[in-house]
């Protein structure tokens, strides 16, 4: 039977640590745009012990979003083994273009998708790309369109980038900006004949209640910044959307693959909130009865590389297929859970048995 199989991968970590130390000096205000009351030490004490973030990455100021997604995308080759004519697409989920350092206005034209071929030297003109614009979900959703073009048959091989800048839209003086990274991650997928690859995947979009609950807004100093509009967030509200669907979605994708969260090795969720996504997993499992998740079942790299949007999850498989986090790898027929949540409000998970 044709399945889809991710047959090489890349990611592009920038190499600029942000600590958290750096933003002792910020000047963090609220909505209301007065100064928080809150000394800056105990406003990152608290921060980290929610989110578990203690440093991010950002991109450095030469580089832009698509920069970062032709990297990624070149080692995704390199690990492929393919000649990049051969790809019959390339999907760049993102959510703000290119944004040049010191600005905050998106670039768009032309597509990232079509940058990215462009700086490849990829001349197959009949290797469309296109952009994906799906919230934090994105690259997943990019992943679930490829699946259903190589079911259709439209395609055998596509590569799907996510690649985000967030520092570059994050209010500097809105502490929920400490949240936000940059980095890019990549995928080929292709057609085998196998039992193994995507088994199946769910999606879902609460745009009617919950689409503002991440949105763009002015600066909490608009005096800073007069026209400039930066990534604004709901966060107790997206928390609780998230805890009480997340789950919902996981175990959806599970039954149509007809397999049960027993069956699962690893469990690979976006990077957004340390605390949110170990409750997300503890109520995946209380769906099928289950009190404690299993030791190890997910891995992290929300500490080191905060929240990157679109290229948390495909940077987490990288780093495990590349053996840079020795405590967790995947094993011939180890079934995998996917599963992202962000501005949309979108949701979506995926199936993948490791061929």
């Amino acid at each position: 039977m044709i399945h889809t199989v991710i047959t090489g991968s890349g990611s592009h970590i920038p190499e600029r640590v942000i600590p958290n130390e750096d933003f002792l000096g910020h000047d963090f205000r609220g909505a209301d745009q007065k100064t928080l009351d809150k000394p800056n030490a105990d406003i990152l004490r608290q921060f980290e012990s929610i989110t578990g973030i203690r440093e991010r990455r950002y991109a450095p100021d030469a580089m832009v979003t698509s920069d970062l997604a032709t990297d990624a995308a070149r080692q995704a080759l390199q690990s492929s083994g393919i000649d990049g004519e051969s790809l019959d697409g390339i999907i760049v989920a993102h959510n703000f273009g290119d944004v040049r350092a010191g600005s905050t206005h998106a670039d768009l034209v032309p597509s990232l998708a079509a940058r990215v071929k462009a700086r490849l030297g990829i001349r197959n003109p009949f290797s469309a790309a296109w952009d994906l614009v799906f919230g934090c979900p994105g690259w997943l959703q990019g992943v679930i369109v490829a699946d259903s073009m190589i079911r259709a048959g439209d395609a055998k091989r596509i590569m799907v980038i996510g690649a985000d800048t967030l520092s570059r839209i994050s209010d500097p003086h809105d502490r929920d900006s400490l949240i936000y990274a940059d980095g890019a991650g990549a995928v080929i997928v292709e057609a085998r004949d196998t039992d193994a690859g995507i088994l199946a995947h769910a999606a879902r979009s609460d745009a009617l209640d919950y689409s503002n609950m991440l949105s763009m807004g002015s600066s909490y100093h608009p005096e800073a910044f007069l026209e400039s509009l930066f990534l604004k967030m709901e966060g107790r509200k997206l928390y609780k959307y998230a805890l009480n669907n997340v789950a919902g979605a996981m175990k959806e994708a599970l039954s149509r693959a007809g397999v049960d969260a027993r069956d699962v090795k690893k469990v690979l969720i976006h990077q957004a909130n340390g605390k949110m996504d170990e409750a997300i997993l503890a109520a995946f499992y209380e769906l099928y009865g289950i009190a404690e998740p299993p030791d190890g079942v997910m891995p992290m790299t929300i500490s080191w590389l905060g929240n990157s949007s679109v290229a948390t999850v495909p940077t987490l498989l990288d780093l495990i297929v590349k053996g840079k986090m020795p405590e967790h790898s995947f094993a011939s027929g180890d079934l995998i859970v996917f599963a992202s949540v962000g501005a949309g409000m979108h949701i979506n998970a995926v199936v993948y048995r490791w061929p």
